[in-house]
């Protein structure tokens, strides 16, 4: 039983929006078991949470809710968790010179609170300048995917979208601005719906202003 030090401490981590690592802490077991087992195990204990609040589980609406949160968490909004769905990335040399700045706008990515477990919604914008290497557009967006779809803080998503980028790309020339919309701040706590939360994160050329500026300015050109 957690005394009550321990549930204080637990809530003021959750309410500040703490960040223990930025690397999202996983046991070493984390993939001993098979999707199915996961599958099986969670759609017990959530049986019991519905119980437990009241619920009716005989309720042709409810008696599948169980199974279809299991299958939610590890195949769908969790599944960023897992090394077997990282995207394949390819990249190619950029062998028509271009050496400017290439920008991925306007990035939709649904995440989820690691300390309240509801959503994060909000858009990733990215950006880069090539040392000989490029990426496929779409491979940007199944990056942010991949990490996004997990327990995250956003803080973290950042870095390790940023971190992917640079080693793929083999560059530290990447720019990265998330924008997002947390349901544990409007939804609960202090329940702001207007406010949201912005993280930053660049290196190579981008610690020069002018870059940086060229970068907002085609992010926000339609604002």
């Amino acid at each position: 039983m957690n005394t009550t030090l321990e549930k204080e401490i637990f809530d003021i981590i959750g309410d500040n929006h703490q960040m223990t690592s930025s690397e999202t802490p996983l046991r070493p077991d984390a993939f001993d078991k098979s999707e199915a087992e996961k599958m099986e195990v969670i759609a017990r204990h959530f049986e019991i949470i519905m119980k437990e609040l009241g619920l009716d589980l005989t309720d042709d609406s409810l008696q599948g809710t169980p199974h279809r949160v299991a299958k939610m968490y590890v195949q769908e909004i969790f599944s960023g968790l897992n090394p077997a769905y990282k995207p394949k990335v390819s990249v190619f040399d950029n062998s028509y010179k271009y050496d400017k700045m290439l920008v991925e706008a306007n990035i939709s990515f649904n995440s989820t609170c690691e300390h309240h477990f509801l959503p994060i919604v909000g858009k990733a914008h990215i950006g880069y300048v090539s040392s000989g290497k490029v990426i496929g557009l779409s491979k940007l967006n199944r990056i942010v995917d991949y990490y996004a779809r997990r327990p995250q803080v956003q803080e973290r998503m950042i870095m390790q979208i940023f971190n992917e980028l640079k080693s793929v790309l083999e560059t530290d020339n990447v720019m990265i601005v998330v924008e997002a919309t947390h349901l544990c701040v409007s939804s609960r706590g202090i329940k702001d719906e207007s406010s949201y939360t912005s993280t930053l994160q660049y290196g190579g050329v981008f610690n020069q202003k002018e870059f940086r500026d060229d970068f907002y300015k085609m992010i926000h050109k339609d604002q």
